[in-house]
This record gives structure tokens, C-alpha cells and sequence, in this order.
């Protein structure tokens, strides 16, 4: 029982470490997510981290694949894996989530040195993209084009509206005393 006092305890830790914090986020009481950096930030990644039943003594598992991590090459994932990887065997035996966490956020430049941003787009040929920007431009066409009113129906909405095409004062009440 001695591995779960120590799993509560780093639990109750972290949990008041990271209070308030939008990067920490934990998913159970044995998973947790860190952001590395800011939403806006190119080089910003998400650690996974899980914990094992016998933790403490054991390396927890790392993962890189959230979904967050799609603009990451996955040579640079396994980077971060394998450096982050060499801390936990150096921490192995002790509580060393904050230790993980602080050492990614210290060495963030370091781990993303050779990122170069992937673009998950489909390229098309150029007749293909001539045709594609020809509907595109037809679609923007029809989203611009306003419905179109009668006289009759202009006429209507002026006179139920004032000169500000707002509905006047009072148009909806009941009068509750006849």
C-alpha cells in the first residue's frame, strides 16, 4: 500500500502545484496532460503522461500523439519522448511528475529545435485548384446575396418599425384593464 500513499501524495501535490493553471490538466487520477507553451505558440506540445500501478518504482508512460501534437513531426516527438525518457530513468524511485513537467518547460527551445511545422493540407492539381477557387468564389457569391423583399413587404416592415428598424415601445403589450 506504500505505492499508492506515495501516488496520492505526488497527487495532492500536483493538484495544488498547478491550481488555476490551463496548462495541467488531469484526466483521472493517473493520467495527466501538460502544455508546453502557448495555444498561439508554433513550437507549444502536449506531454501525456500515465501513471503504472506500481509508479513510483516504475517509469510512467509517456505519450506524444494528442491531437494537440498533429503539427509535430514525429521525429521530433520521439526526441522529446527519448529526452524526457533520460529524466525519468535519472528520477526513477521518487516523485517526478513536477520534475518532467519543469524540465520540458525549461528546455522547450531545446526539444523543438528541428520542428518544422507540418501542413496537414491536400494538395490538388492546378486544373483541380482552378476549379475549386471558381466555386469557391460562387459559393461566397450566393452567401453574399440578400433575400429579396416585394414592395408590398418593404412597405409592411416600414411601417411596423421607426426610422432605426426597431420595433416601437410597448408593441406587444397586453391591456390587462378594459
Amino acid at each position: 500500500m506504500a505505492v499508492n500513499e506515495d501516488q496520492e501524495m505526488e497527487l495532492e501535490a500536483l493538484r495544488s502545484i498547478y491550481e488555476g493553471d490551463d496548462c495541467f490538466k488531469e484526466l483521472n487520477p493517473v493520467t495527466f496532460q501538460y502544455r508546453v507553451g502557448d495555444h498561439g505558440d508554433s513550437k507549444a506540445f502536449l506531454i501525456e503522461v500515465s501513471w503504472p500501478e506500481t509508479y513510483p518504482e516504475m517509469a510512467p508512460v509517456i505519450n506524444m500523439n494528442a491531437f494537440f501534437n498533429n503539427s509535430i513531426s514525429s521525429a521530433v516527438k520521439q526526441n522529446i519522448t527519448a529526452k524526457l525518457q533520460e529524466q525519468v530513468e535519472a528520477n526513477l524511485g521518487t516523485a517526478m511528475m513536477y520534475t518532467l513537467f519543469e524540465y520540458a518547460k525549461d528546455n522547450k527551445e531545446q526539444l523543438m529545435e528541428n520542428h518544422q511545422p507540418i501542413n496537414n493540407a491536400v494538395t490538388s492539381s492546378g486544373t483541380d485548384n482552378a476549379t475549386m477557387t471558381s466555386n469557391a468564389a460562387s459559393s461566397v457569391k450566393k452567401r453574399n446575396k440578400k433575400e429579396q423583399l416585394t414592395k408590398a413587404q418593404k412597405r409592411k416592415i416600414a411601417e411596423r418599425t421607426d426610422h432605426r428598424g426597431e420595433l416601437p415601445r410597448g408593441w406587444n403589450w397586453v391591456d390587462v384593464i378594459k
